[in-house]
């Protein structure tokens, strides 16, 4: 065993397994260079094999990350496995995680396979992936339903075969953290070739566990956490990295680990993975939300006042907290705005990107006069959501709210080039706005989400609106962002429309998640 704690991010695979939160290549791309800048040890960018877009995000990650390893997933199949192996060719920081389900239940009712066939799956599976990689993960999909018995055997048998990582992963969110702690000491005791691979483990958070079960698995022997930014992931989410790493820097009294990730970098990439899916983050969420090192109790204030150790256990300025720091006004120019987002890890791939965001900057600078690095980010957001499938735009609108009158919206959008009106009434602006956009383009979607939040303070603060649209099976998320909210609201219902104008052929694996 090693004194080091891996921290293994799926943000870019399963926190894109979230409903709506599917990104572009190049949404992925700003990530993995964020989690880069954070030193993230391994970096799991897609499932190559789900669909053509995602292999070339994998591909593309691959080709661009240096500092941290890349890896693919990939279900325990030859085809799965070569697809990876191919977006991860010519690189020295691949990896490839390739599983199948172990639990009785999945075994039976989803594989419709025998215990020995699984085993005898997972061997291939791991000696195909062998012969692109030496760095081999494998997953009994489900482990936490699994039997111990089978669970050694299985593990045995992949570990001979050449994996180098066996992950456990609690994929229904089911464990509770003695039960799942003791569960990873007992199969580091039991597995006799333990010692030739580290274990790790992925939790999901179903009962509000993952961290938990993920920080008493590591008590217990694991070395590797597969995590994501903000707890992203499908259902309710996996264990937060922000959460694992700072616990375990916390508390070094009691895991007495290293673990090799710049803290300083984890909220702004909180807010950049936030700012790209739609998902905001709750004000009280540990770490990263707005209220994790407010305080208000009058007796709280004087004793922070006094020492802040009183009731900070943690410097917020340690995981990237600072003051909004102003950074461009509407006299800077293009190479200060060019200089900046470089810095925040935002490059442009051409000119014409640069000049269509600088003048979307130039727009935002004469309606708010502070322009903070929040608002830079949320301005490179909406210029690549457009540029990469604008099939609809607002071009002008009109709304009139007053007093005891049914408030009215008037909407201009260019379709595919060709401008089209619509006026409608309804229960408010956004809705009359939401109306008008539908009476032009008759989507037949189904609204499941309205928020609304502000990227700075103050009363000339940008709106960030999200909208989450549903229509024939397919769920998508639209973003939209300006100082007045109905506006942001409508490029949201418009970023999303987008969305479900662009079919998507991406599919999860296996009918499942590790």
């Amino acid at each position: 065993m090693t004194d080091r704690l891996i921290i293994f991010d799926t943000t870019l695979r399963d926190g894109e397994q979230s409903p709506g939160a599917t990104m572009t290549r190049d949404e992925k791309l700003r990530i993995a260079r964020a989690l880069e800048r954070m030193r993230v040890d391994v970096i799991e960018a897609g499932f190559p094999n789900a669909s053509p877009g995602d292999f070339e995000a994998v591909r593309t990650i691959a080709t661009t990350v240096r500092d941290s390893r890349v890896c693919g997933l990939a279900r325990a199949t030859d085809a799965d496995i070569d697809r990876v192996g191919e977006a991860l060719a010519g690189i020295d920081n691949g990896r490839i995680h390739t599983f199948i389900a172990t639990s009785p239940i999945h075994m039976r009712e989803k594989l419709r396979m025998e215990p020995d066939e699984v085993v005898a799956r997972a061997v291939a599976a791991v000696k195909r992936a062998r012969q692109h990689t030496d760095d081999v993960e494998f997953s009994p999909e489900d482990a936490g339903r699994s039997e111990q018995d089978f669970l050694c055997r299985v593990l045995e048998a992949v570990i001979d075969a050449g994996a180098t990582t066996v992950n456990i992963p609690d994929t229904v969110g089911y464990s509770v953290p003695a039960q799942f702690g003791g569960l990873i000491g007992e199969l580091i005791a039991r597995i006799p070739n333990a010692d030739k691979a580290v274990f790790s483990v992925h939790c999901h958070n179903d009962l509000g566990l993952a961290v938990s079960n993920s920080l008493a698995a590591v008590q217990h022997g694991a070395r590797q956490v597969e995590c994501t930014i903000n707890g992203l992931g499908e259902r309710a989410g996996n264990a937060a990295l922000e959460e694992i790493v700072m616990a375990v820097r916390t508390r070094g009294d009691v895991f007495d680990l290293e673990v090799s990730l710049d803290t300083t970098q984890i909220v702004p990439c909180s807010r950049l993975v936030s700012g790209i899916t739609g998902f905001p983050v709750q004000p009280n969420k540990a770490i990263v939300g707005a209220n994790a090192f407010a305080h208000e109790s009058g007796i709280h204030q004087d004793g922070v006042l006094k020492s802040r150790e009183t009731y900070e256990i943690m410097r917020a300025e340690d995981v990237g907290w600072s003051a909004n720091r102003l950074v461009m006004g509407k006299h800077s120019g293009r190479n200060a705005f060019r200089t900046r987002l470089a810095e925040l890890g935002v490059e442009f791939a051409s000119e014409e990107e640069l000049n269509e965001a600088f003048a979307r900057f130039k727009e935002l600078a004469d309606k708010k006069h502070e322009i903070y690095d929040e608002d830079l980010q949320a301005l490179v957001t909406e210029t690549n959501l457009a540029a990469s499938n604008e099939h609809y735009r607002l071009v002008a609108m009109r709304v009139c709210s007053e007093t005891g009158e049914t408030p009215s919206a008037r909407v201009t959008l260019q379709v595919d080039g060709t401008e089209q009106r619509a006026t409608a009434e309804g229960g408010g602006p956004v809705d009359a706005s939401f109306r008008a956009v539908e009476a032009i383009v008759e989507s037949g979607a189904k609204l499941l989400l309205y928020s609304v939040n502000a990227i700075t303070s103050g009363t000339d603060a940008q709106g960030e609106v999200t909208v989450r649209l549903q229509r024939e099976g397919r769920i998508v998320n639209g973003q939209g962002a300006d100082t007045d909210i109905v506006i942001a609201s409508v490029k949201a219902y418009l970023n999303a429309l987008n969305n479900l104008s662009h079919e998507s052929t991406r599919r999860h694996p296996q009918g499942g998640d590790v």
